[in-house]
């Protein structure tokens, strides 16, 4: 299929937004960009804050596509929850579909798939409610990271380098599972070094992992704090060069085919101090706040914010996830 120019072509669009998951406010800010972007290309966009509010706008055919900009689950649109209404209704969106999605933001059942494949991941140990957090952590062997095992934007995650602070991490991450879930939490060995992050743009004319961004953030790692708050977090745009850079590119690629994911997304990866890359997760709804990584990368091979939201709108219109 051909790129899309004339913004008539798209329908009338819901920027999908806000919702209730613990990424409320991020999504809000993503989507007010997103709308801004689609609007000043001359796109029929329009605000829609949740689920609830879609399926009843929907029921009105009030809108021919979604542009999905929720983020996180219980209430955000990357879990394959939103994506299976979707496609049940017949409506296009952007961004994977419904095993892409799912599979995705379970972080240990995409580890699984990973390991299968014979994908680089850090050694990690599944946790169910009741488990014993400290033989799991010598097992590993400290340090350790805990987080829940379906979370996005840094919630709830714990670096501990000790015995003493796993029941507190352990604690934290737990306040972000609902009381319908399975309780599990994610313990996963701790790769020192280089936090690296890579784009994938399914773009009508050809899929490509943009360049990566090395993240340095002031404090010790790259939080919430650092990601979303703090203006001395650098990123360094292509954050690696050469055969390393190659590398990471095709790997963030064969981790998005290996999850099943389409449209869009973002890879975060590390690089261990013997320059080794170990996969970390797949974000199928990247952030699009002004501190977002997706832009910045699009920015270095010269594609704009306006551009980048109208190619990713594109991905709607051709196989993918309708």
């Amino acid at each position: 299929m051909s790129p899309i120019t004339d913004p008539r072509a798209f329908g009338r669009v819901a920027v999908l937004m806000g919702g209730t998951s613990s990424e409320r406010e991020v999504s809000l800010d993503s989507g007010r960009n997103v709308l801004e972007a689609l609007r000043a290309r001359g796109v029929d966009a329009h605000a829609v804050d949740g689920i609830p509010a879609l399926v009843d706008a929907l029921r009105a055919n009030q809108y021919d596509r979604v542009f999905n900009i929720l983020h996180g689950h219980n209430g955000g649109g990357e879990d394959g929850v939103l994506q299976g209404l979707l496609q049940a209704l017949g409506v296009p969106y952007t961004g994977s579909g419904v095993l892409g999605c799912a599979l995705s933001m379970d972080k240990i059942r995409t580890k699984q798939v990973w390991l299968s494949l014979g994908l680089p991941t850090p050694r990690y140990a599944r946790l169910e409610r009741g488990d014993d957090v400290h033989a799991a952590a010598h097992a590993l062997g400290l340090p350790v990271i805990v987080k829940p095992a379906c979370e996005g934007s840094s919630v709830g995650i714990s670096r501990v380098f000790d015995d003493a602070g796993l029941d507190k991490a352990v604690a934290l991450a737990a306040r972000y599972m609902s009381s319908t879930e399975s309780g599990e939490l994610l313990m996963e060995q701790l790769i020192e070094g280089d936090e690296l992050t890579v784009g994938v743009l399914g773009a009508v004319s050809h899929e490509q992992a943009l360049p990566s961004i090395r993240i340095v953030p002031a404090g010790e790692y790259y939080d919430y704090h650092a990601k979303y708050v703090a203006e001395d977090t650098q990123y360094l745009c292509p954050g690696l060069d050469g055969a390393p850079e190659d590398a990471i590119r095709k790997l963030a690629l064969d981790a998005f085919h290996a999850a099943g994911c389409s449209g869009w997304a973002r890879v975060d990866v590390m690089r261990d101090r013997a320059g080794n890359f170990w996969l970390l997760e797949v974000n199928t709804a990247p952030g699009m706040t002004s501190h977002s990584l997706v832009p910045k990368a699009a920015r270095q091979v010269g594609i704009d914010f306006e551009t980048l939201c109208w190619q990713i709108l594109e991905t709607s219109m051709h196989g993918g996830a309708q």
